[in-house]
């Protein structure tokens, strides 16, 4: 019985020292974790200074951009409507109010990180008295996203319900359709609950259109020229056949003659 009692204490040892192994090695393993998100925090503020200073630097590139796209007709238009999800969400009446818009401008809050603002500059037009129209989203560190806009003064009778008019035709009326334009209203919402197809026009805008419209603007080129050209084929391919059809009936006016 004594012996194995003494076995007993030697295996509970055994298990202490074991414990105060894992222990210390949890300790160990949890101190170089602790060094490590103390690189990773160092790491994420060198390369917010890196944002911070090229978003500078782009600035007068950008600026120069514009200058020259303000030359262009349509071209904003033109790369919108080549752009796979905003061009399928333009209205005919978004359409036609984008024909005033000469530029677009994204710009990154001072800490690159807790948001942006999306400015859509106008000619005078028809439709509303603004010359500017912002969209801003501000990322609190709660979680939740404070998106403001400016609310737009539409002209008497020029005002977009949804994009569409109410008016009935016999005794249907036409499919609603959301405008563009209706992303300009003031909303708080948590990031998870951001889903609302306007909410994620303007990260589009910011993302895929202010970095590089130019490739936009020339697929759509691209794509009328091809449209264009398939046009002449099929003229051609027309005449061609009218061609053979007269050489046909020619030979056959020949052939009636050398009978007689």
């Amino acid at each position: 019985m004594v012996a194995d009692k003494g076995k007993k204490q030697k295996v509970g040892e055994k298990v202490e020292n074991l414990d105060n192994g894992l222990s210390l090695s949890m300790e160990k393993l949890q101190e170089i974790q602790d060094e490590l998100e103390k690189i990773n925090e160092e790491a994420s503020d060198k390369v917010l200074e890196v944002e911070q200073k090229y978003s500078e630097i782009r600035k007068p590139i950008y600026q120069k951009r514009n200058e020259i796209i303000k030359r262009i007709p349509d071209f904003w238009l033109t790369a919108f409507s080549s752009h796979p999800v905003i061009g399928e969400l333009l209205t005919a009446e978004d359409q036609k109010i984008f024909k005033f818009l000469t530029s677009i401008e994204v710009e990154d809050s001072k800490d690159v990180k807790s948001g942006y603002t999306v400015t859509f500059s106008f000619k005078p037009n028809p439709y509303f008295e603004d010359t500017k129209l912002t969209k801003s989203y501000t990322f609190h560190e709660d979680g939740t996203t404070k998106i403001t806009a400016t609310p737009i003064k539409w002209k008497e009778g020029m005002e977009i319900h949804n994009g569409v008019t109410n008016e009935k035709k016999g005794n249907k009326r036409p499919p609603q359709e959301e405008s563009f334009f209706t992303m300009f209203v003031e909303t708080q919402q948590k990031d998870e609950e951001i889903d609302d197809m306007r909410d994620e026009v303007a990260e589009l805008f910011k993302e895929d259109i202010w970095p590089d419209p130019l490739s936009y603007f020339n697929n759509q080129i691209a794509e009328d020229e091809e449209i264009e050209d398939g046009d002449c084929e099929d003229e051609e391919s027309d005449d061609s056949q009218d061609d053979d059809k007269e050489q046909d009936g020619d030979e056959d006016g020949d052939e009636e003659e050398d009978e007689e």
